[in-house]
């Protein structure tokens, strides 16, 4: 905590030398209380004063290194000093009106009030500034020995004044390790479809932030169960496939929050193993005896992109999420050893996708099956040993033609057009089969395919 007064008394003293007082709010003073061990994250500086914006601005004008205005209307003002970023928020309320996206925002003149406007009680204590007076109106601070979550008012208020709280709820609960109060749980059950007025923007960051929890599963199940799923990943819940009483078959919706708490607390492969096996229940069949989900990962990754883009992730993440998800099978579709053919093929596909998609698929493992698990961690090593083996002998990473388009004009004679392409296709396929030619064996296997060529299409490079 001392590091945090340190970087704010000079701050706070301006403001009182203004006639304001300044108080530290948000995740800053609850982590200082709970120490870094329930889940520490690095925060900006939050303060709240009850100096207007204008009067804000004025204050740190000419002390802070940078000072922007963008959220002024809405009562904030940021600023960079010492390589920190902080913001000073006037005491306020808001609250969402029915079927509006856009905050009412009114300022006021008390602390108190400020923190009844805030989402949770352990998220509803100030630090004034600079004589360190801890505000307490709402027992956050026995709710968290307690491990409970609350809201500082009725939460069915709280929850109309912005309706995200109920998915940053979710996070709450897991990454700090509480349990929501009766009436909390109600007003999500009761009030979830309210989620629908908050923009997509926000839904995906918060989706984002639940994932990288140590356990997003404990979030993921509340996010289930409460409703608040279906109305931004209707894909999850439907992954709690009813159980065939004859065709016994796993729970893909524990399987996949199982895999999600497996993976490392990287953004995108969570994503990827929460999306992973979306496809089943469209793909679920009965035959033989048993259940199966044949092509499941070509239609996850086709969910997976729609959902991604409804979410409006951007262009990058879609695409690195949804080829993981298509990807996510190839390691079982090679059940004769690894041959070199076979390795570079998969890493040729992975390509820099590589390591997160043998993460996944390790992780995809999640059979109490003590032998079977065994088996399958057995393969994968053989695999990387395979393609460590390889990468000694091999450009593998970078798999390409041994000639390139030009020099295949100058043996063929041909202007750049379709037979070019055709060209470059058969030394890619003879590179992944038989490896590097080099550029004396590649010359001569094109000429003689070539020579092969019965009215090729395209000669004059059309």
């Amino acid at each position: 905590m001392q590091s945090l007064v340190d970087a704010s008394t000079e701050l706070a003293t301006r403001f009182a030398d203004a006639g304001h007082t300044l108080y530290l709010v948000g995740g800053s003073v609850r982590d200082a209380i709970v120490g870094a061990t329930a889940g520490h994250e690095d925060h900006d500086l939050d303060f709240t004063t009850d100096a207007r914006p204008d009067e804000i601005e004025a204050v740190v004008s000419g002390w802070a290194e940078a000072v922007w205005t963008q959220g002024k209307r809405f009562g904030t003002i940021g600023c960079l000093h010492g390589g920190r970023r902080l913001e000073i928020t006037t005491h306020r309320a808001e609250a969402y009106v029915p079927d509006s996206r856009k905050p009412d925002v009114r300022f006021g003149d008390r602390v108190e009030d400020d923190l009844s406007r805030r989402d949770f009680t352990v998220n509803a204590m100030a630090l004034r500034l600079p004589d360190l007076e801890l505000i307490d109106p709402f027992g956050g601070l026995s709710d968290l020995a307690a491990r409970r979550l609350r809201t500082p008012l009725d939460p069915v208020e709280s929850f109309g004044d912005d309706p995200l709280r109920m998915l940053r709820a979710a996070r709450f609960i897991a990454r700090l390790e509480l349990e929501p109060d009766a009436d909390l749980m109600a007003a999500v059950v009761s009030g979830h479809h309210r989620l629908a007025i908050v923009s997509p923007e926000r839904i995906r960051d918060e989706l984002d932030k639940i994932l990288m929890v140590e356990r997003p599963s404990v979030a993921l199940w509340f996010v289930v169960r409460t409703g608040l799923a279906d109305e931004f990943l209707p894909e999850l819940p439907a992954l709690a496939l009813e159980q065939d009483p004859i065709h016994r078959h796993k729970d893909v919706l524990a399987h996949t929050l199982a895999v999600v708490d497996k993976t490392s607390p990287d953004r995108l492969l969570r994503l990827a193993a929460l999306f992973h096996d979306v496809g089943k229940p469209k793909t679920r069949s009965f035959e033989g005896g048993g259940v199966s989900f044949h092509h499941h990962e070509v239609v996850g990754a086709r969910m997976t992109r729609e959902r991604m883009t409804a979410l409006r992730y951007p262009n990058n993440d879609v695409e690195v999420v949804t080829e993981l998800v298509n990807l996510h099978l190839r390691f079982h579709t090679y059940r004769l050893g690894w041959t070199d053919r076979a390795v570079r093929r998969y890493v040729r596909d992975a390509g820099p996708l590589l390591d997160r998609l043998n993460e996944l698929t390790r992780c995809d493992c999640t059979t109490r099956n003590a032998a079977k698990a065994r088996a399958l961690s057995r393969r994968m090593d053989e695999l990387e040993a395979r393609i460590a083996e390889l990468r000694t002998k091999e450009e593998l990473d970078a798999i390409r033609p041994d000639l390139d388009g030009t020099e295949v004009m100058g043996i063929l004679g041909l202007p750049p057009g379709r037979d070019v392409g055709r060209a470059l296709a058969f030394l890619l396929e003879l590179r992944l089969e038989e490896g590097p030619l080099g550029a004396d064996g590649a010359r001569r296997r094109l000429e003689a395919w070539w020579a092969d060529q019965s009215g090729p299409a395209g000669t004059t490079g059309q």
